[in-house]
């Protein structure tokens, strides 16, 4: 078990840039179906309907697209404190600083391929509306029953230039626990599913072929029903989104899936897992092969070729795609 298991909660955020800003605004306020919860300087705020925190996404007008800060909050007051002894002693610690909207004291931070993050456990919850107050007293806001109606943030996939470094700091000190990985044949591992919870994975590291450091592969939300995955696909087509690929399942943490770019260019994917929970407390990392990766997906879907080389911000390299 890794040490200070549990000691974070949950990815609670994910700040995204786009140099498109109404484009983005639009796709995650129409096409999801989020709401714009506030604004500050050159970022919008925005729920998805059933996260609990103050916002889901920070939107941010930027010359590029990719990723900001990820925000992680800590499980208490007492493990955030754990969490940031072992950061500073790791060396990784950037200071603390004002949260922004909703948000607490907070703890800035790198990984070691130099995504920043903020680690809080001071967090505002979501307060609805007259308007957008829901039927029922426990969900966070009331049912958008429009687009895409993305429920809440499921996961972030980083693409890091050096998977196992990355990997090692989540687990030896954010306390994350790999739930499944990707063994290449010359022994490196490509891929890495972490877990904070039961979830089946929260965040993930995926080899960068460029080479890069601190991009983006994608940000994950989740939807009730498969579905409503396929009724994604139509939403997007009718509004001339691309779809990179899906609807389909992956093999490793057979999530049913569809992956699309936003205006702004950053890869969003939307997934569900039905009821897949890690219960176990040994939980066996479960490791693939390069041979059993190159059969594609659970259904025998090959991978597109795009999925291993696009990434935000675009940089020069093999493959790179730029939307």
């Amino acid at each position: 078990m890794a040490p200070g298991f549990r000691d974070i909660a949950h990815v609670g955020f994910v700040e995204l840039y786009t140099p498109d800003f109404e484009g983005s605004l639009w796709f995650f306020t129409e096409l999801l179906a989020m709401r714009e919860v506030a604004r500050e300087g050159d970022s919008a705020y925005l729920h998805a309907w059933d996260d609990y925190e103050h916002h889901t996404i920070k939107l941010t007008r930027h010359a590029t697209s990719g990723v900001g800060r990820l925000g992680l909050r800590a499980s208490s007051q007492e493990a955030l404190e754990r969490r940031v002894a072992a950061i500073e002693a790791a060396g990784r610690g950037t200071g603390w600083h004002d949260g922004g909207p909703g948000m607490g004291k907070t703890y800035a931070f790198t990984d070691p391929d130099g995504h920043p993050m903020d680690l809080y456990y001071e967090s505002a919850w979501h307060v609805p509306t007259e308007e957008s107050r829901p039927a029922l007293k426990n969900q966070a806001d009331r049912f958008p029953g429009r687009g895409v109606n993305a429920r809440r943030l499921d996961h972030v996939n980083f693409l890091g230039a050096d998977v196992e470094a990355n990997g090692r700091f989540v687990e030896d000190i954010l306390g994350g626990k790999p739930t499944e990985q990707i063994r290449l044949d010359n022994g490196s591992l490509s891929a890495q599913w972490f877990t904070f919870s039961n979830k089946s994975y929260d965040l993930v590291y995926s080899g960068d072929w460029t080479g890069s450091s601190g991009r983006l592969h994608h940000v994950a939300f989740a939807t009730d029903t498969r579905e409503d995955i396929l009724k994604a696909a139509d939403i997007f087509l009718e509004n001339g989104i691309h779809i990179e690929t899906g609807p389909h399942k992956h093999a490793i943490q057979q999530t049913f899936f569809l992956y699309v770019y936003e205006p702004g260019g950053n890869r969003i994917e939307f997934c569900n897992a039905g009821a897949r929970l890690i219960l176990s407390p040994d939980w066996k990392t479960i490791e693939w092969t390069e041979t059993e990766r190159a059969k594609g997906q659970a259904w025998g879907m090959k991978t597109i070729s795009t999925f291993h080389t696009h990434g935000t911000p675009p940089v020069s390299g093999p493959g790179q795609v730029t939307p």
